[in-house]
């Protein structure tokens, strides 16, 4: 027996497919499996389990095929497009979805899913149940009653009859006729040519009824309204049969039948992590494969020393810290956990604020010989932080192995996550202890060192056991993929490198940068002036809504691009809008002040460590997916270099009283490794001969002898050389050097033609990975690109540019960290009084004592040209200067 108060949630779930597709974008995991529709479709799914929790519910879909509608009007649908091949693939994955949540789910040939969601509503509200229908879909309001509402889960908001009033200006009862006289275009429903929404609300309202419009046709008042009605009555009957929900259908099952199970959490977990729906993953209900029970707290030293001959036996173990900070620099140590073997791993703390623990100096003096020597190899997640917290210990770790965050970046450097919590979940089926359960979150957030010792010693245990069990999996794999040379040649030596400069980090001129805000201030005020003489009226600059107001409807100008809001006010658009109204310039020029302000001029100052008097910046080795290194905290990278108020804040950056900046950057990089890679034969010749390679490429391509080249022909020359390494089409190219696009065509058709090399290695490296599944750098660097074989031909384009512009610039990454391996170790050689303290781009830095800048200057030059044997020379500029700019 059902009782009267039961509840269903009926999910319309074909229309919540193609709303997922359009709302998401081009999502797609890493392998390249496009995945919006089948991510849209699972948080709406998710959120209906999580937060209202039914006992009884249905998935509906349409059926395949034609239906019913067809056969009363065969133009039903028919300027519909077909569905999407990156739609069509993603389908059959929503269904094994939904069949693994346990849910039931309902298709009927010959019916679309509106009509079994009518037929099921009715069955169940007739029981007295109360009925919620999970759509967005305004055709299903029209089943909208006391028993019998509507939530959007997406928008979260339920439509009860007074809510579909107020949305839609007409009753549910209304609704059919509503959707009769305006009819659905996306349907191809013709309802009444000329009459749109507003009109047909206001018919509704003054004769209730499409029946209650056509009897009362001569009071319709204007006239252009009644010849519109008048001469498509057979039009608008027509829509409201199309639009008419059907609860006449033969239903596979009863709504009594559509009960809930327990969901399959590991069928579950298998798609999501192929699928890489990391915060659906968090979602399930924890995984823990490993066994705590080998767990333990060091609280004598008797006990560590035992633990101390353990990693001297062994001689291998991994090591992880606890802090109570992300940031190195400021973080103080709570304690080290280390696992020397599966199941056995022990924690130390040193800095609890409560609970029995050995002192931290005692600790150290102990643990000091094994960190230090180098034959007892080491393992750890992103040890270059744990290298930092110990060296501002007085302790040097040597002997790295393995760091499992560089090995799983290796293996795929396009994965989304290489954190100790995603390796758990891909390389163990294991579910971490999150930090979050320990130290909490906003206002109520505790540091480590205040969370007792013994939940911090399971946390830190599993660490440090996750670590050796993942590091155990990944290095094989390494070997295997032919990657253990990178690791071993590049990525873990420069690990040193970077903790050195880290710890280093930069000064800046604070007096100079605060003097640097007020102009800026003033700069901005300016140009708020400016542009609002020019917009007529004062309005919010950093508002795209009034900005798009301002620029679309006060001046007319027409919109590029379209956003989920409005109409785009983006850098690109604004771009564009430029080249035919001041205005858009102005704003540009506004938004790049503003920036440089807020991001770096009067941030900078805020950086800096009360302890060091210095910014300490942290460099990232696993973020890129071509292996360029990046940095955050602040990022170094984005400071622009040719802008001259860009060089006003490199000028803020400054050596240490009797120190100098001596500073080298490749030249042309990049081009040398294309005319390297490629083997064209007329490139190398050219950078062999040291040859301006701008002045020769505008030669070859415009038709003129050398002496014949101008600066603007140059110009061409350089973004054409510069295009071409980064796929650039004769679309963007005409845009960057502002001629047509038949004449940019003629430019790469030129520039290929004596080029032949490059063209060749242009075609050839997106067929070879489109075979192998990767390219490769200049060291063996790998990037997958499944996307080769897109059927989105847009996805597929942007992975060819990918495949050649990770060959060079992963290559030019390859030499960087080479070379920045090399000027560490001649530093320390030498002995010279200079430090390495910046890597931007193509560019490294040295902070040197006054009186050895040239001998500095002349080993920089030395180390970084001679870094890697190539088929032409690479050449170094490098300057002297008191700070940045000037040695730039």
């Amino acid at each position: 027996m059902t009782k009267k108060n039961e509840e269903i949630y009926l999910i319309d779930g074909s229309s919540y497919i193609y709303r997922a597709y359009h709302a998401m974008g081009g999502l797609s995991n890493s392998k390249g499996f496009p995945t919006n529709a089948i991510f849209g479709f699972c948080n709406m799914l998710a959120k209906t389990m999580r937060e209202r929790a039914p006992k009884r519910i249905a998935v509906i879909f349409d059926a395949k095929g034609p239906n019913f509608r067809y056969e009363i009007y065969p133009a039903y649908k028919a300027n519909r497009p077909p569905t999407p091949d990156d739609l069509q693939i993603q389908i059959p994955r929503i269904h094994e979805i939904v069949e693994a949540y346990r849910i039931p789910s309902i298709s009927v040939p010959g019916f679309e899913a509106d009509d079994i969601i009518a037929a099921l509503s009715r069955l169940a509200a007739d029981k007295g149940w109360k009925v919620t229908i999970v759509s967005g879909d305004k055709d299903l309001t029209q089943l909208v009653s006391d028993g019998i509402s509507m939530w959007d889960p997406q928008r979260d908001v339920t439509y009860d009859r007074e809510g579909v009033s107020k949305k839609f200006g007409v009753f549910p009862e209304q609704m059919l006729d509503f959707l009769a006289l305006v009819g659905d275009s996306s349907d191809n429903i013709p309802g009444v040519p000329g009459i749109g929404p507003k009109r047909a609300i206001a018919l509704l309202q003054e004769f209730g009824s499409l029946e209650g419009i056509y009897t009362n046709i001569d009071r319709v008042a204007q006239k252009s309204v009644k010849e519109k009605l008048v001469g498509n009555k057979d039009n608008a009957f027509l829509s409201r049969k199309l639009a008419e929900l059907r609860f006449e259908v033969p239903l596979p099952v009863q709504p009594e039948d559509l009960v809930v199970q327990e969901q399959d959490s590991e069928a579950l977990r298998e798609i999501f992590k192929e699928l890489e729906f990391k915060k659906l993953l968090e979602e399930l209900p924890a995984r823990r494969c490993l066994d705590f029970s080998g767990y333990c707290t060091i609280s004598t030293m008797e006990e560590l020393l035992e633990w101390v001959e353990t990693f001297r036996r062994v001689r291998r173990f991994a090591v992880d810290l606890e802090t109570t900070s992300t940031e190195p620099m400021r973080a103080k140590l709570a304690g080290l956990s280390f696992c020397a073997e599966s199941g056995k791993a022990c924690y130390l703390p040193v800095g609890h604020t409560q609970g029995s623990q050995l002192k931290k100096d005692e600790v150290l003096t102990v643990l000091r010989p094994v960190l230090e020597d180098e034959t007892i190899f080491k393992f750890g997640q992103n040890i270059k932080y744990d290298m930092i917290v110990l060296k501002r210990e007085g302790i040097t770790v040597k002997g790295i192995t393995c760091d499992t965050m560089l090995a799983s970046y290796l293996l795929d450097p396009s994965r989304r996550g290489h954190s100790l919590d995603d390796l758990a979940e891909s390389c163990l089926e294991h579910r971490t202890i999150r930090i979050t359960e320990l130290i909490g979150t906003g206002k109520n957030q505790i540091l480590f060192s205040e969370v007792d010792i013994e939940n911090a010693t399971k946390y830190a245990c599993e660490d440090a056991e996750v670590t050796c069990r993942v590091a155990e999996i990944l290095c094989p794999r390494l070997e295997t993929e032919g990657l253990t040379k990178l690791m071993n040649e590049v990525e873990l030596p420069l690990i040193p490198v970077l903790v050195d400069m880290e710890i280093a980090g930069v000064r800046i001129d604070i007096p100079y940068l605060r003097t640097l805000s007020e102009e800026f201030g003033e700069m901005l005020k300016s140009s708020e002036e400016a542009i609002y003489e020019m917009a007529g009226e004062p309005f919010n600059i950093n508002s795209p809504k009034q900005l798009g107001e301002i620029l679309f409807k006060r001046l007319g100008l027409k919109g590029v691009k379209k956003t989920k809001t409005g109409l785009s006010t983006s850098l690109e658009v604004l771009e564009e809008l430029a080249l035919e109204h001041e205005l858009p310039r102005l704003i540009l020029g506004y938004r790049s002040i503003y920036k440089l302000k807020s991001t770096y001029v009067d941030s900078l100052v805020n950086l800096v460590n009360p302890e060091t008097g210095r910014i300490h910046t942290s460099y990232n080795q696993a973020v890129t997916a071509t292996g360029r290194l990046s940095s955050s905290d602040p990022n170094l990278q984005n400071i622009p270099i040719r802008s001259t108020e860009g060089r006003k804040i490199r000028a803020a950056f400054i050596p240490d009283d009797g120190y100098a900046y001596v500073a080298a950057d490749y030249s042309q990089i990049e081009l040398r490794l294309v005319a390297h890679i490629s083997g064209d034969e007329r490139l190398k010749q050219a950078f062999i001969a040291g040859e301006d390679i701008h002045a020769i490429t505008a030669a070859d391509v415009f038709g003129c002898s050398l002496a014949e080249v101008v600066p603007e022909m140059r110009r061409r020359a350089k973004e054409i050389n510069f295009g071409i390494i980064y796929g650039m089409g004769p679309f963007k190219l005409a845009g960057r050097i502002g001629v047509g696009l038949k004449m940019a065509k003629q430019y790469l058709e030129d520039y290929y033609r004596t080029y032949a090399g490059v063209r060749q290695y242009m075609e050839e490296v997106p067929e070879r990975a489109k075979r192998d599944g990767y390219v490769t750098t200049i060291l063996g660097r790998k990037r997958f690109l499944p996307d080769l074989n897109n059927p989105n031909k847009i996805a597929q384009q942007a992975a060819k540019r990918m495949a050649v512009n990770t060959t060079i610039q992963g290559s030019a990454a390859d030499l960087m960290k080479l070379a920045m391996i090399r000027v560490h170790d001649a530093l320390k050689k030498t002995g010279l009084p200079a430090r390495m303290i910046l890597q931007v781009h193509d560019e490294l830095v040295l902070e040197v004592r006054e009186d050895v800048a040239r001998e500095a200057q002349t080993l920089l030059k030395r180390e970084m040209e001679h870094v890697y044997p190539l088929s032409i020379p690479l050449v170094v500029d490098t300057a002297i200067g008191k700070n940045w700019d000037e040695a730039h």
